[in-house]
Parts: structure tokens; C-alpha cells; sequence
């Protein structure tokens, strides 16, 4: 059986940018929170905000060198099996990589030490600014990568002369027409998936009765978040999913399922799409609904995947469930959210055993909304690289055999194993042995006596109230 280059180049380059994702948006949502706590502490010298940020940070440094060690890879393979899209597209996407190196992943890196090692060993500010400015970091690189996904999606700002993209705007380019829509749908989803793990690593104390007051303030925080973050998504979706009806019509089509262009079309909630046939089987829809939410208007008509060749059509399946999957998910956060703030109302929110047991099952539950969407992201652009000017096969380096890509597909899996097993393993054992006593720290420069902190020093019920502070 001959080996499809081109088929395990995407195979690969699926497998690791999947594998890299889950760690830059947890980290971002994390680095946050971190931000926050460290906040607080500055400001009310509270030893409870110091427990959780000396836990969670201990979180964020292993999960950030699970991040760094996957994302090194994915450079090397725009030069390995993408050769003839690096070469093309070298005049930006060189530039807007090294960005991010520079710029994001050495301020990250700078400040982390500080965050980690220097608690007892620099001014509280200090350490406070050195919080915020990894919080900055993980943003900052996360607007360079997103706005090269972006350009990709909707280039701007170039035009191709003899196989190569020559700038003509750096403003246009950076800021694409898709990208404030995805930049702020990919920030909401950090947000999310921080905010769901932190409440599901509470809720899992709080059932075994540990840490009580810590992991109260910190589900407390997280409930609030997502009463605001997981709504607001949905509105930040519906006008990305308006940005790519515009962009990417044919995306859309397979993301609904709609083979023909029609008026009053169908939200599709289930289906068995059908690309020999152009048909889906067992449709279940509800009338006109699609309509009104893509052209909001029930009479709009909704763009078909016929309307284009078969060869310019993306793989329909994938792309159809992958975004059902990320859409029930996010229904699923937004009654959380709701249940969250039910109970809140009526005084249960730390007693209900099945609101907490409901969170520690949501741990895994936004990594996979984010990987469903970026499933939705890059299978939705095919057959194209590059939208409508470099499609995927011009893009695949020339001499790449199937057995060569076969044999770094394998090594990639083998070694990404290793690399997930041991950061398993590792917060595991932090979650595990739980957060650890703390007593004030106080500036270097002070030397007035610290006392252990016990359960009598902070109040329940006071979430965020400034009255309490020191």
C-alpha cells in the first residue's frame, strides 16, 4: 500500500498542534487567575490568597513546560513537510513567529522564575508585577499565533508574485479580518477552561473536606467568571460565525451541513453527512432556524457546499461534529453557569454534592470544546493553506515520502506519550498532596513576626470583600 505524504503530513501536524493547544489555553486562563490572587495579596495582605497562588502557580509551571516542550516541534515541521509554504510565506510568517519568541515566550520565562523563586527574595510588588507580566506573556503570544492562524484563514495585506506572498500592509496583514473574532473567542475559552479546572480541582476538595476556606474563595471566583465569560462566548460566536458566513462560506456549509443553497434553512441538530452522495442521512433539523441565526432574518438564504466544485469542499463529517461537539459544550458550560448562580441565590453553593461532583467531571470537558473548535478551524479551510491562493498540497515539501512522514508521525506519538504521562504524573502528585500551610509574607526589608494562618482568619461568605482586608 502506497503512503499518502500529504494525508500523514496533516496526520501529524493535526496530532501535534492538538497536543500543544490543550497547554497555551489553559496556562492563559491560569496566568490570569494567578494575576489576580497575587493581587489581592498585595492589596490585603490575606495569607489565603497566598495559598492559592503558591498551589496554582506550582499548576502553571509544570503545564507551561508541557507547553514549551510540545510547541518547539511545531516550527521544525513548517521546514520539514511544509517547505513550500514556509518559502512562500516567509516574508510573514518569519517575522510574526520570531514575534512571539521574542516578544511573549522570553517575557514569560523571565517573569516565571520571579513568580516561582522569588517570593521570600523580592518586594511584594515586585513579585506582583512579575504575576501580571506572565499574564501579559501568555497574551501577547497568543495574539502573534493567532493573528498568523488568522492571516491564513483570511490573507490580507500580501499579494502573490510568482509563488511567493509579498507584504503590501504589516497593519493588514496582523489584523485580518477574522482575527478580533478569533483572538476573543480563543481569550473567552482560556478564561473558561482556567476558570472550569480551578472549580473542578475546588469542588474535588471540597467533597473530601479539604482546604475548606481556600477552595471555597477559589470555586467562589470561578463561578462568577463563568456566569460572565461562558454567556458572553456564545455572543462572541455567533459574530465569528457571522465573520466566517462572509470569509469562508463553504466552512460554514459543512460546519451546518447544508449541501444546498436555500432560504428557511434548517438548524441540523443531528445528521450522517453523505459527501458521494451530497445528502445527509437521518436529518433532524428545526425549520428556518439557521436562517435566522446566520442572516437573522428566517427568509436569508444560507450558502450550500454545491455551490463550489467538489475538489474545494472540506471533509463535510468532521467538520459537521466537531462543531456540534464544541456548540453542546458551551450549552453545557452556560447551565453550569446558571446552576452556579441558582445556588449561590439560595445559600447551597458550597453544600450541593451534585454541583460539585458536576464540576470535577467538567475538567476535561473545555479542552475538548477547544480542540473540537480548532478541528472546526483548520479541517473547515480545506482543501486551502493558504484560503483561495495556496492550497495544501502546493504547500507539502516536494521530496517528503510517505514513509518518511509515517516515521516522524510515530516518533512524535511515542515521545508526546512520554512527555504527557510525566506532566500527568507530576500534577497528580501536586493535586494530590493539596495546598500548603502559609503565614504572611511580608517585604524583605520589614521583619515584623509572622503567625500560621488557621481557618478563624478568614471569613465564608465574604467573596472579594475589600472590609476584610489587613
Amino acid at each position: 500500500m502506497e503512503l499518502d505524504p500529504l494525508l500523514l503530513s496533516r496526520i501529524q501536524f493535526a496530532f501535534v498542534v492538538s497536543f500543544h493547544a490543550i497547554f497555551p489555553v489553559f496556562t492563559i486562563g491560569l496566568a490570569a487567575y494567578i494575576a489576580v490572587l497575587e493581587g489581592l495579596l498585595f492589596r490585603t495582605r490575606n495569607p489565603l490568597w497566598e495559598q492559592l497562588s503558591k498551589f496554582w502557580t506550582k499548576v502553571f509551571a509544570v503545564v507551561f513546560g508541557m507547553g514549551v516542550v510540545s510547541g518547539i516541534v511545531m516550527a521544525f515541521q513548517f521546514g520539514t513537510n511544509w517547505s513550500n509554504f514556509s518559502y512562500a510565506t516567509a516574508n510573514f510568517m518569519g517575522p510574526i513567529l520570531s514575534y512571539e519568541v521574542v516578544t511573549a515566550f522570553f517575557l514569560e520565562a523571565t517573569f516565571l522564575g520571579v513568580l516561582l523563586f522569588g517570593r521570600d527574595k523580592v518586594p511584594r510588588g515586585v513579585h506582583l508585577f512579575a504575576a501580571i507580566m506572565v499574564a501579559v506573556g501568555t497574551f501577547i503570544s497568543s495574539f502573534w499565533i493567532l493573528s498568523a492562524n488568522s492571516w491564513m484563514q483570511t490573507p490580507a495585506g500580501v499579494e502573490l508574485r510568482d509563488g511567493i506572498f509579498h507584504m503590501t500592509s504589516w497593519t493588514e496583514a496582523i489584523f485580518s479580518s477574522s482575527f478580533p473574532y478569533r483572538f476573543s473567542h480563543m481569550a473567552l475559552a482560556s478564561f473558561l477552561t482556567g476558570g472550569f479546572v480551578v472549580a473542578g480541582v475546588s469542588a474535588w476538595y471540597l467533597l473530601r473536606n479539604r482546604e475548606i476556606e481556600a477552595n471555597r474563595k477559589a470555586l467562589s471566583m470561578c463561578m462568577w467568571l463563568i456566569l460572565i465569560a461562558a454567556p458572553l462566548q456564545l455572543v462572541v460566536g455567533d459574530l465569528h460565525g457571522l465573520n466566517t458566513l462572509e470569509e469562508q462560506p463553504t466552512k460554514v456549509a459543512a460546519m451546518e451541513g447544508h449541501w444546498e443553497s436555500q432560504s428557511r434553512a434548517p438548524l441540523i441538530l443531528f445528521a450522517i453527512p453523505d459527501s458521494a452522495n451530497e445528502t445527509n442521512h437521518f436529518e433532524v433539523g428545526i425549520p428556518a432556524l439557521a436562517s435566522v441565526i446566520l442572516k437573522h432574518d428566517a427568509d436569508g438564504v444560507v450558502p450550500g457546499l454545491t455551490d463550489v466544485s467538489a475538489e474545494e469542499r472540506p471533509p463535510v463529517g468532521p467538520t459537521f461534529w466537531s462543531f456540534r461537539i464544541m456548540v453542546a459544550i458551551g450549552l453545557v458550560m452556560i447551565g453550569f453557569a446558571l446552576w452556579g448562580a441558582w445556588l449561590r441565590f439560595r445559600g447551597r453553593l458550597y453544600s450541593s454534592s451534585a454541583f460539585k461532583k458536576g464540576l470535577v467531571w467538567m475538567i476535561p470537558a473545555p479542552f475538548v470544546a477547544v480542540l473540537a473548535g480548532w478541528f472546526v478551524t483548520e479541517i473547515g479551510r480545506a482543501p486551502w493553506l493558504v484560503y483561495q491562493q495556496m492550497t495544501l498540497e502546493e504547500g507539502l515539501t516536494p521530496a517528503l515520502t510517505g514513509g518518511m512522514a509515517l516515521f516522524t508521525l510515530i516518533g512524535f506519538i511515542l515521545v508526546y506519550s512520554v512527555v504527557f504521562l510525566a506532566g500527568l504524573y507530576y500534577l497528580v502528585r501536586i493535586v494530590r498532596k493539596g495546598m500548603e500551610e502559609v503565614t504572611v509574607t511580608e517585604h524583605p526589608e520589614h521583619h515584623r513576626a509572622k503567625r500560621p494562618f488557621s481557618a478563624a482568619d478568614v471569613p465564608l461568605e465574604d467573596d472579594l470583600n475589600p472590609s476584610t482586608a489587613r
